[in-house]
């Protein structure tokens, strides 16, 4: 159940970033250096009424369908509009009207500067992004409430929308940004909010999400204090539990992109920085043997992946299909070596991984245990000698 404080400190966010869309509201801001190319194509309202601790803009790639959360003036939306080209798509999603007016408006303009549209703005919370709030208001204007009977069809007609036309689908897009936007949910939401990161993603999808976490817990006086909660404060996550967060949700591949050295703001000792984290989705799906087998390259002695596998350098390690393929990939490739077995295990033939055996493949595994090949030497298949 929602109570009165959280209720005022979401009303304390409304009315602050309400007021930052009309004019500069420093309170709001984390210095961040942008690239100034792709600035040249956004009005200065939108820049001077943008409010973020990082850039996430810089992990988009040409042709992605991005969703931005906490879109606020457009800013970041319209950097990736120009990043992903006239065959990607940019979505922005934010509750606060005043913002959305600001972003919409300024859209045209943009689009005539860079030759094309391909961003739209969506009216949503970021914690149910199945919800489109748009549409429930047209259904609120033709229905007003007038009782509880109304308010009670209300519900099921929001149920409705996020079950038949949900503002964000499954599986829908390829890498969601954020910035400074998740630590203003509420905590009791943030959990919600993590699930709907990974339920929009694609399989192989990623998030870049850029926020103010802290280096150690809020206590309650400082988390029950609006002004705080608005200026990305109070509502920020320890940094481990920041980290935590993407993998409770099922997320893999968790990696730190970028980190203040110095804090943003200190507040009684407690100091709030801005990081950027990557985090990709794909570990769906079924464990199968098709003798594949990795190495970790090093530089450590031995590692622990998300899944629990001890991978001790320069070892062949014993792997199931889904894992190999996502260690032939970012962000592991550069520190992985994939092993193929020799002999194709068809994917309709590949019975269940063995997650109890030894980690360890022996290269018989892979290579047969029938493999009695002689060849020739080095240097006579390639003309020069390796001694």
């Amino acid at each position: 159940m929602t109570t009165t404080s959280e209720l005022v400190l979401e009303a304390s966010v409304r009315k602050q970033y309400s007021q930052g869309a009309q004019e500069r509201v420093e309170a709001l801001c984390c210095p961040v250096d942008y690239d100034q190319h792709l600035l040249k194509a956004i009005p200065r309202e939108v820049l001077e009424r943008d409010y973020g601790c990082g850039d996430p803009s810089a992990h988009v790639r040409s042709e992605e369908i991005v969703l931005d959360l906490g879109s606020g003036s457009g800013k970041i939306c319209f950097m990736a509009s120009q990043i992903v080209g006239s065959h990607g798509r940019i979505i922005g999603v934010d509750f606060n009207g005043d913002m959305l007016a600001l972003a919409r408006r300024s859209s045209r303009d943009v689009a005539e500067r860079i030759g094309y549209s391909n961003v739209s703005f969506r009216r949503g919370r970021i914690q149910d992004l199945r919800l489109d709030l748009d549409k429930l208001d047209q259904w609120l204007r033709a229905n007003p409430l007038d009782g509880v009977d109304a308010l009670m069809a209300a519900e099921e007609e929001a149920e409705r929308l996020r079950r038949e036309d949900p503002l964000v689908p499954d599986a829908s897009i390829d890498l969601v940004l954020s910035n400074c936007v998740l630590n203003l949910v509420r905590p009791d939401q943030k959990k919600l909010l993590f699930g709907e990161l990974h339920r929009v993603l694609k399989k192989g999808g990623r998030a870049a999400i850029s926020d103010i976490v802290s280096d150690e817990s809020i206590p309650s006086h400082l988390a029950a204090d609006p002004e705080l909660w608005a200026g990305c404060i109070s509502g920020a996550l320890r940094e481990d539990d920041f980290l935590e967060a993407f993998a409770e949700a099922g997320f893999y591949g968790i990696t730190i992109a970028s980190r203040q050295s110095k804090p943003w703001r200190v507040v009684e000792g407690i100091e709030f920085r801005s990081v950027t984290v990557i985090a990709y989705k794909g570990k769906e799906g079924p464990c199968l043997e098709r003798n594949q087998a990795i190495i970790y390259k090093g530089p450590w002695k031995k590692v622990v992946d998300d899944d629990g596998h001890t991978l001790v350098r320069g070892q062949r390690t014993a792997v199931c299909d889904k894992t190999f393929k996502i260690y032939g990939t970012e962000p592991y490739a550069d520190d992985i070596i994939t092993i193929e077995p020799y002999q194709q295990i068809p994917l309709d033939e590949a019975g269940e991984f063995d997650c109890q055996r030894s980690a360890l493949r022996h290269a018989r595994e892979t290579k047969g245990l029938d493999y009695d090949l002689t060849t020739q030497k080095v240097e006579d298949l390639c003309g020069t000698s390796c001694c």
